[in-house]
C-alpha cells in the first residue's frame, strides 16, 4: 500500500502545480488590467481535493484545485474626467450595452463607463459596446416593461436639422397690486378680441412640430382685490380656436402676494392644446405659471407689473455641439443655439448575484443561472446606483496585494516542485531493491 501513498503524493504535487498555476494566472490577469476601466479583478481560492474520506495507517493525498472569484461586486474608485460621455455608477449596477447597433445582438453588462459617440453617432465605449436606453417622447417620459427589447441604442446625431414641438411653457411675472380694477363688466374672450385691453400681457414665440414659430399671448386684468382675469390666445388666423381663444379664467391670489393655486381655474395652469391652421402637428403644452403659495410663478406685489423670466422649449434643432448626463441618467443633447433636448433615460441593470455573471470579452458581463434575472430601473431606484457624469470607474484591483499573492503562489508552486522530485527519488529507492 505504501506504492499507492506515493503515487498519491506524486499526483498531489502535480495538482499543486496546477493549482498554483491558475492561481498566478489570476495575478497575471489582474496586474495587466490595473488600469483598465471597470476592470474587476479575480481573486485565488483553493479547495482541498480528498481521494479517502478515513484516515488510516496507510494515507492517500488528494491534492488541491484552485476556485478563482470574481470581485464584480467590488467598486472601484471613481476618478474625474474631462468627457461629459464618460460615465461612472455610483453603487450597485451596471450599463446595458449591445455588441452591435443591431436590437438583436447580444446583451452585455459593464461598468467600463468610457463612452463616446462614433462616426455614425452612436455611444460607444472603448471595447466597442454600444449604449442602451429608453427613449424619451415628446414630454420626457417612457414606458419601463423590465424588457431588454424597449432598449435602443443612444444615438443623437440624427436629431441636427430636425424640428421639435413645444412642450412646455414656463413663465414668472408679477402682476401690480395697486393696478385699480375694471368698472365694467368682462366676458371670456373680450381680452383676444380686442374688446378689452388687459392691464399686463406678454406674448411668447411658441413652435408646432415643423419648426413653424407662432405667437401667442397672456393677457391679465385685474377684477378686484387679489383676483384676476386672464387669456391665453392666438392669432384666429394661426389657430383653430375661436377668435383665437386657447384658455381663460381666474387667477386668485394671497394676501402675501403669493399664487392662491386651489382658488383659481385649473385649466390656467394645466395643459395648453393647440390645434394649427397650417395643419402642423403640435404637442400638449405644460404650462409652468406657478405652485400653491409659491413664489416660483405668477406673483402680486406692490412693483409695475413686468415679466420676470420666462422658457420655452422647441423649434429647429440645429448643429449638436455637445451631450450631457445628469445623475438621473437623462441624457441630453444641447446645440450651438444654447437649446438643449433630453432625448434618453439610461437605465441601470441589477442582479441578485453579481458576482455569479459571465465574464465577456471587453470587460463585460452576461447573465448566468449564478447571477440570477437582470432587473432594470431608472439610476437610484430599487437599489440601483447613481449614475455620476464626467467619471470614470478605475479598476479595483490592489496592486500591493497582487505583489504578495505572487510571492505566496509562487513559493507554494516551489514547494509543489519539491514533492514531485522527493517522491521521484522515493521511488528510484523502490526500483533499486531488485538490483
Amino acid at each position: 500500500m505504501h506504492l499507492v501513498s506515493l503515487y498519491s503524493a506524486l499526483y498531489a504535487g502535480v495538482s499543486g502545480l496546477s493549482a498554483q498555476s491558475s492561481a498566478m494566472a489570476t495575478v497575471a490577469d489582474n496586474i495587466t488590467n490595473i488600469n483598465t476601466i471597470g476592470y474587476k479583478g479575480v481573486e485565488a481560492d483553493f479547495k482541498s481535493l480528498v481521494t479517502d474520506g478515513s484516515i488510516r495507517s496507510s494515507y492517500s493525498a488528494g491534492g488541491v484545485a484552485a476556485a478563482p472569484r470574481a470581485t464584480i461586486s467590488k467598486q472601484g474608485l471613481l476618478q474625474a474626467s474631462s468627457s461629459q460621455t464618460d460615465l461612472g455608477i455610483e453603487g450597485a449596477g451596471f450599463f446595458v450595452t449591445r455588441a452591435t447597433e443591431d436590437q438583436a445582438s447580444g446583451v452585455a453588462f459593464t461598468r467600463a463607463g468610457a463612452f463616446r459617440p462614433d462616426e455614425q453617432g452612436y455611444l460607444r465605449n472603448t471595447a466597442g459596446y454600444y449604449l442602451q436606453g429608453w427613449k424619451l417622447d415628446a414630454t420626457g417620459g417612457f414606458t419601463n416593461t423590465g424588457s431588454l427589447n424597449e432598449l435602443q441604442p443612444v444615438r443623437l446625431s440624427g436629431l441636427t436639422g430636425t424640428a421639435v414641438a413645444t412642450s412646455h411653457l414656463q413663465v414668472r411675472a408679477n402682476l401690480q397690486s395697486t393696478q385699480a380694477p375694471l368698472t365694467g363688466a368682462y366676458a371670456a374672450g373680450d381680452m383676444a378680441t380686442g374688446t378689452l385691453t388687459p392691464h399686463f400681457s406678454r406674448t411668447f414665440e411658441i413652435y408646432d412640430a415643423q419648426g413653424g414659430a407662432h405667437q401667442i399671448t397672456m393677457g391679465f386684468a385685474k377684477t378686484g382685490p387679489n383676483q384676476w382675469v386672464a387669456e391665453v390666445y392666438g392669432d384666429p388666423a394661426e389657430v383653430t380656436a375661436a377668435n383665437g381663444l386657447l384658455s381663460s379664467g381666474n387667477v386668485a391670489f394671497n394676501p402675501d402676494g403669493s399664487l392662491d393655486l386651489a382658488n383659481s381655474t385649473p385649466a390656467l395652469f394645466d395643459t395648453l392644446n393647440v390645434a394649427w391652421n397650417n395643419q402642423a402637428g403640435s404637442s400638449p403644452i405644460s404650462l409652468d405659471l406657478g405652485s400653491q403659495d409659491g413664489l416660483d410663478g405668477l406673483t402680486q406685489f406692490g412693483s409695475e407689473s413686468a415679466l420676470i423670466a420666462s422658457s420655452v422649449d422647441g423649434g429647429m434643432l440645429n448643429n449638436l455641439v455637445s451631450v450631457e448626463v445628469n445623475k438621473e441618467g437623462v441624457v441630453s443633447a444641447i446645440f450651438d443655439d444654447g437649446t438643449a433636448r433630453a432625448v434618453f433615460q439610461l437605465p441601470v441593470a441589477t442582479f441578485a448575484n453579481p458576482d455569479g455573471l459571465t465574464r465577456l470579452p471587453g470587460n463585460a458581463y452576461g447573465v448566468s443561472q449564478q447571477s440570477g434575472n437582470v432587473a432594470i430601473n431608472r439610476p437610484g431606484e430599487l437599489g440601483s446606483g447613481a449614475i455620476s457624469a464626467g467619471t470614470l470607474e478605475a479598476s479595483n484591483v490592489d496592486l500591493a496585494q497582487e505583489f504578495t499573492n505572487m510571492i505566496r503562489f509562487q513559493r507554494a508552486y516551489s514547494a509543489s516542485s519539491k514533492i514531485i522530485t522527493t517522491v521521484d527519488d522515493m521511488l528510484q529507492e523502490v526500483s533499486a531493491l531488485k538490483r
